[in-house]
């Protein structure tokens, strides 16, 4: 115990910078992934069948491949089609590594996200958007006015939940040379050749990371429910 509680004081700006790019990474995985996933319900929901066929194809071929497969597939493979990413320093690491991890997470969420929007959306009756509409508002002006703000309501939860788990994926991206948490754990075993403590280490930071964000997010979600109860 008093070498793991050493190695964390005595390496703490590592693990904590490495905290810094996990959290980047993570929120802007959910955000953008939010916004992709948003467009593919929407997609799935046209009744436009080449965009119903897509949104479908894409959503498969995500949800059944590994993360790690398509970190590994955007990082080598868009280079190899003639696609680099900017090659600078941005918080402490290279930018190109930072943008292939977020776009291979914000591909890998937008086919889970897709079906959290979906299902949120069709949670609201139906008659909503037939009384929108019969009210003079286009179906387009409905959704966006109407359907969509209670749905996101719903769905809020659940995309705190999707937040929480691409805090834990994205640790596979230390497969590319990120510099996130779990690639610290890397780092502070060959500088002080301690295999077991960095991990432990790694572990509890990731525990108070998530167990804060879960945290947070019950509280919004009980005062919400606190809210709709005083309105109903």
């Amino acid at each position: 115990m008093e070498m793991i509680v050493d190695t964390a004081v005595k390496y703490n700006h590592i693990f904590l910078a490495g905290v810094k790019v996990t959290i980047v990474i993570s929120f802007a995985a959910c955000l953008f992934g939010l916004l992709l996933g948003i467009i593919l319900a929407f997609m799935k929901l046209s009744k436009i069948k080449p965009l119903v066929w897509a949104a479908n194809v894409y959503v498969e071929v995500i949800r059944g491949t590994p993360v790690l497969v398509q970190i590994s597939l955007v990082f080598f493979g868009l280079p190899y089609i003639g696609i680099h990413f900017p090659s600078f320093e941005f918080l402490g690491v290279d930018f190109g590594r930072l943008s292939a991890g977020i776009l291979a997470l914000v591909i890998n969420s937008g086919a889970y996200e897709c079906e959290i929007v979906r299902s949120g959306i069709q949670s609201i009756g139906k008659g909503q958007l037939e009384g929108a509409m019969s009210l003079g508002f286009s179906k387009m002006e409905a959704m966006i006015r109407i359907i969509i703000p209670q749905a996101v309501k719903n769905i809020l939860p659940v995309i705190g939940n999707e937040f929480v788990t691409l805090i834990k994926e994205s640790s596979q991206v230390s497969v590319i040379g990120m510099a996130d948490l779990m690639y610290t754990a890397t780092t502070v075993q060959g500088i002080s050749f301690q295999p077991f403590p960095p991990l432990v280490i790694v572990a509890a930071y990731y525990f108070v990371i998530t167990f804060s964000v879960s945290t947070l997010l019950r509280l919004m979600e009980k005062k919400m429910n606190i809210k709709s109860a005083r309105e109903s």
